[in-house]
């Protein structure tokens, strides 16, 4: 029987053979590229560039002095890395572009090199993931919020930032923003403004960030299906927005005003209170919580009497209930609760 023709990757139009490329990670990707002369710039249109560096300021190593040189060794290695692939990389068709790492001061001057590449080339996922070494708290990077709509109009759907501030100021608005997700972050400005500015969102995360007390949006989020606010660390005063579509709302901190307009489809709610006198308000702090069909619920105490004096819950309240966990922490036990 005649032999069947071996498959090779040249055989495929030109156009494509990257786009296959491009489903390995980009370290796999430029190491297959060395497999064959003909493959060898097939790497520099790999459109997902993630970088994954050194976070750690100390090593593992008993010795001080030799983890801290080592780790200057690997974060010399992971920068030089990063630029080199950036200098040969084609330029065309990058979807991702994803940093992380922990970064000195004094190389801060490479951040801006690769901001400035990933919004010039107009990245949809855009993940700059910080790792504070040594740098006072008010001398985090700054992250140019304003790049993202400068390059000719919106093109960033997925926002990931993590130990930066945001300056915002002069953003005509972020549009095709569908997520958008702050850890640790500074904010500057107006917040609640800058979010009104971004009609696509539908997933909205704000975890540990400073600079918003009052985050009372007038402007409807009409596709926000998911809101996450972790302001167990932070000044969060209160929370108000106007969202019909969301169907998942999570929250951790301090008891505060709460109030959810108009969110007739909410099916799971997720609270966590950090007071220790908190549980009493559980069930009556986020009144917009009520339809939900999943309810979590996580809550301090500090003696065992608050849980006699809880009140009672009203007829009808949580209708449409289909599963609830409570868990009541005090001091080192834990109770759970299952309905």
């Amino acid at each position: 029987a005649p032999l069947t023709p071996s498959f090779r990757m040249e055989d495929l139009p030109a156009e494509v053979q990257p786009v296959i490329m491009s489903l390995l990670p980009l370290k796999e990707a430029v190491r297959t590229s060395i497999v064959s002369r003909s493959w060898r710039t097939l790497w520099r249109f790999h459109c997902n560039l993630c970088f994954d560096g050194p976070n750690d300021p100390d090593s593992d190593t008993d010795d001080e002095f030799a983890g801290q040189d080592s780790t200057k060794m690997k974060r010399a290695k992971f920068i030089e890395t990063v630029n080199s692939v950036i200098q040969q990389h084609s330029g065309i068709g990058v979807n991702k572009f994803s940093i992380r790492c922990g970064l000195p001061k004094e190389d801060s001057h490479h951040l801006d090199r690769w901001i400035s590449f990933a919004t010039s080339l107009k990245a949809k996922i855009i993940h700059f993931d910080l790792i504070i070494i040594d740098w006072p708290l008010e001398e985090v990077h700054h992250f140019p919020l304003e790049a993202l709509d400068a390059q000719g109009g919106s093109f960033v759907q997925s926002l990931f930032l993590a130990a930066v501030s945001i300056p915002h100021s002069g953003i005509r608005g972020l549009t095709i923003l569908r997520r958008l997700v702050l850890e640790s972050v500074q904010i500057f400005g107006d917040f609640p403004g800058l979010l009104a500015k971004c009609s696509a969102l539908e997933d909205l995360e704000i975890i540990d960030c400073s600079g918003v007390t009052n985050l009372s949006i007038p402007h409807k989020l009409d596709k926000l299906r998911h809101l996450l606010i972790d302001s167990s660390t932070t000044d969060i005063e209160v929370v108000e927005l106007h969202a019909a579509d969301l169907a998942h709302f999570e929250y951790k901190g301090r008891v505060i005003p709460i109030v959810l307009h108009g969110c007739s489809k909410l099916e799971k709610a997720t609270i966590m209170f950090v007071d220790t006198k908190a549980l009493a308000h559980t069930f009556t702090a986020v009144p917009s919580i009520l339809p939900v069909r999943i309810l979590h619920v996580q809550a301090i105490i500090s003696k065992y009497a608050q849980l006699q004096k809880l009140p009672t819950i009203p007829e009808g309240m949580f209708m449409n209930l289909r599963h609830m966990t409570l868990i009541v922490e005090m001091q080192m036990t834990i109770m759970k609760f299952f309905n």
